[in-house]
């Protein structure tokens, strides 16, 4: 579980993009419908995770500006490279806004050894995999976790297979657990944070710990 002393500065230009005119002043400031894939290795380990992030049309709108280079109405592999890397290299102060743990013991995500923006539909996605520095079998209680602990980007797991896995041994299962639903009260508290407030009140601070999306995983014997 993240401190929650771990924020998304502005100054930090996390998600490549935040600091343009217009962004949004209330918390949340960017909304995510997100789904990740756990990918195993031929020994039956649990090797890297995988996530897939497709930004909300506002969002998008202001990171896409001026990256039509050529100018010809579309969004090719080369404009979006740059902003990928930002969009990677930005997170990893964030831990990626993604944990796993094994019975109980946090596992270290390496970063990205590759991720990519694609644009269609008018929102950009950005795809991108975390190698685990020691591959390791489930076992015990094994959860994935993604959230933003400042409540800065509201996840949302998406409701068509939120979660898959890619390789896993015969009997693994995953089952995805949203988070729980904010009370009117406690989202108008949360929309009254500025933009510039870089940490949150405790007792919000504490609110937010019980708004991340998790992933059991489960392998039979």
């Amino acid at each position: 579980m993240p401190s929650t002393a771990r924020r998304l500065g502005l100054a930090g230009l996390a998600l490549g993009g935040m600091l343009l005119p217009g962004a949004a002043l209330a918390h949340p400031h960017v909304f995510v419908d997100a789904k990740s894939e756990i990918v195993f290795d031929e020994y039956g380990r649990i090797a890297s995770v995988r996530a897939i992030w497709q930004f909300d049309e506002a969002f998008t709108a202001f990171a896409v500006q001026g990256l039509d280079a050529n100018n010809d109405g579309k969004l090719d592999d080369s404009e979006l490279a740059p902003l990928a890397k930002v969009n990677v290299d930005s997170l990893k102060e964030y831990d990626y806004f993604t944990w796993l743990t094994i019975d109980g013991v946090e596992v270290k995500l390496k970063p990205p050894d590759e991720y990519f923006l694609q644009f269609h539909g008018g929102r950009l996605t950005l795809f991108f995999t975390l190698p685990v520095a020691d591959p390791a079998p489930v076992k015990g209680e094994t959860r994935l976790e993604v959230y933003d602990p400042e409540y800065f980007v509201a996840f949302s797991f998406v409701e068509d297979r939120p979660i898959a896995l890619d390789h896993a041994p015969r009997g693994c299962a995953a089952v995805y657990h949203p988070p729980r639903e904010l009370d009117a009260s406690s989202a108008a508290m949360l929309a009254a944070i500025p933009a510039d407030q870089r940490d949150l009140p405790p007792d919000l601070a504490q609110l937010t710990n019980g708004l991340a999306n998790v992933v059991t995983i489960s392998c039979g014997r």
